[in-house]
C-alpha cells in the first residue's frame, strides 16, 4: 500500500544564507542593519513548519524524510553550464548575487541542489505509486527563477527540474503545475511556456513580483500556446476572491488539460500577516485550496498530487497555514487551532470591495472564454 504522504526536508536546506540585509536591501550606506539580521527568506518559517508538525503529532500520519541532492545532469535539464558554473564559483567564494533579489552565500551552491533533489524526491514518489501525495520543504525557493538568472530568492528551479527528470526517468505525460504564490511564478512560465505537455497556471497579486507585471496577455508561445494560464489579482483580494477563482477558473482548466499529475507550487505569502504582499488570506483558505486539488487530483490523474514549498515570510504565521494544508493532505485533523483565525476572518473585504472583485473575476472568466 502507497504511503498516505511523504514529507521531504533537510536542515542542511536552512543553513543557506546570501549575506547581511535589512529586508531585501545589501546592508551598508544608510541601510542599518535588523536587530535580528538576515535576508527576507528567512529559514525560520520553514523550520518553524517542520517542529509544528513535530509537535502537534502531525508528522506521525506521514513519512519523513530527506532525499539524496540532484545531480548536474539533472540541473542541465533546465539549466545550462554557465549559469551552473558561475553558481559554484559564487557559492564557494561565500558571497554573489545570481540576478535580481538572488543572493548566494558559502555552500548555497550544494544547498540549493539538495533543495532541488528533495523536489525530485517529491515527484519520484508519487510517480512510482510509493506515495499517493507528497510535499517537499524545498528551500532556497525556485519559481522565480530563469533558466539563466536567478530571481527573488531562487536561485535554482525547482519544480522544472523535478518534472523535467521525471520525464527522462519514468516518461512522465501531461503536467500541471498550479501556483498559489502571492507572486507570479516567472520561472516556471520561461522554462515551459512553449510547451503543450506542461499547463502553468499562476494565481498572484498583480504587479507585485515581478515588479509592475500582470501576465494576463500571456498565454505561452508556439507550441505552448493556451498552456500558459496567469490570473492576476488586486490587492485585498481575501478568501472569497481566491476560491472562486479556484472554483471558476483554475478547476476547469486542468479538467481540460487533463494532467497525469499535479504539482503545486505552495507559497503561503498570500497571507495576512505577509510582509511581501497583501492578499489578506487566512490558514482556511489554504485548506479549502488543497482539499479542492485533492478532488481535482482523484477525478484526473489517481490522486497524483506533490506540494513543493515555495514563498512565505511571515515566522508566526505560515507554520500555521503550512499545517493546515498538511492536515489536508494527511486527511486528518490535529487539536491544533489556528489563533489568528477569526481575527484574519474579522479583516476580510467587506461588501462594495467584495462586489468588485466578484465582478473583476467575472471579467477575468469572460475574457479567457473568448
Amino acid at each position: 500500500m502507497a504511503t498516505k504522504l511523504t514529507f521531504l526536508t533537510d536542515e542542511q536546506t536552512f543553513w543557506h544564507a546570501g549575506g547581511n540585509y535589512a529586508f531585501l536591501l545589501p546592508v551598508g550606506g544608510n541601510v542599518q542593519p535588523l536587530v535580528a539580521g538576515g535576508f527576507v527568506e528567512s529559514p525560520e518559517t520553514k523550520r518553524r513548519l517542520r517542529n509544528l508538525i513535530m509537535v502537534t503529532g502531525l508528522a506521525k500520519e506521514m513519512v519523513v524524510s530527506s532525499a539524496e541532492p540532484a545531480d548536474e545532469a539533472d540541473l542541465l535539464r533546465v539549466h545550462p553550464e554557465h549559469y551552473l558554473a558561475k553558481f559554484r564559483e559564487y557559492s564557494e567564494l561565500g558571497h554573489g548575487d545570481m540576478g535580481d533579489f538572488a543572493p548566494v552565500g558559502p555552500g548555497s551552491y550544494e544547498i540549493a541542489k539538495l533543495s532541488a533533489g528533495l523536489v525530485i524526491e517529491a515527484v519520484d514518489a508519487v510517480v512510482t505509486g510509493r506515495s499517493d501525495r507528497s510535499y517537499a520543504l524545498s528551500r532556497p525557493p525556485g519559481h522565480h527563477c530563469l533558466p539563466d538568472k536567478g530571481m527573488g530568492t531562487c536561485l535554482l528551479a525547482n519544480i522544472p527540474i523535478a518534472i523535467e527528470t521525471a520525464k527522462a526517468r519514468h516518461g512522465l505525460g501531461k503536467v500541471a503545475v498550479v501556483d498559489w504564490d502571492v507572486h507570479h511564478g516567472n520561472g516556471t512560465q520561461a522554462v515551459f511556456e512553449d510547451r503543450a505537455d506542461v499547463l502553468t497556471i499562476s494565481v498572484h497579486q498583480e504587479n507585485c513580483y515581478p515588479p509592475g507585471y500582470s501576465g494576463f496577455e500571456d498565454r505561452g508561445i508556439g507550441d505552448g500556446v493556451g498552456a500558459n494560464l496567469n490570473i492576476p489579482l488586486p490587492a485585498g483580494s481575501g478568501h472569497d476572491t481566491y476560491l472562486q477563482v479556484m472554483r471558476d477558473i483554475v478547476v476547469p482548466a486542468l479538467d481540460e488539460f487533463a494532467p497525469d499529475l499535479i504539482v503545486i507550487a505552495c507559497g503561503f505569502d498570500a497571507n495576512s500577516a505577509d510582509s511581501m504582499a497583501r492578499m489578506m488570506l487566512h490558514s482556511e483558505t489554504f485548506r479549502e485550496m488543497t482539499a479542492m486539488m485533492k478532488d481535482v487530483a482523484g477525478r484526473l490523474c489517481a490522486g497524483r498530487l506533490v506540494f513543493v514549498h515555495e514563498g512565505g515570510y511571515s515566522e508566526a504565521y505560515v507554520p500555521v497555514c503550512g499545517h493546515a494544508v498538511l492536515e489536508e493532505l494527511c486527511d486528518v485533523r490535529t487539536s491544533h487551532e489556528d489563533p489568528l483565525l477569526e481575527f484574519f476572518r474579522a479583516q476580510q473585504p467587506g461588501p462594495e470591495h467584495a462586489a468588485f472583485l466578484t465582478e473583476r473575476v467575472q471579467h477575468l472568466v469572460s475574457a479567457l472564454a473568448e
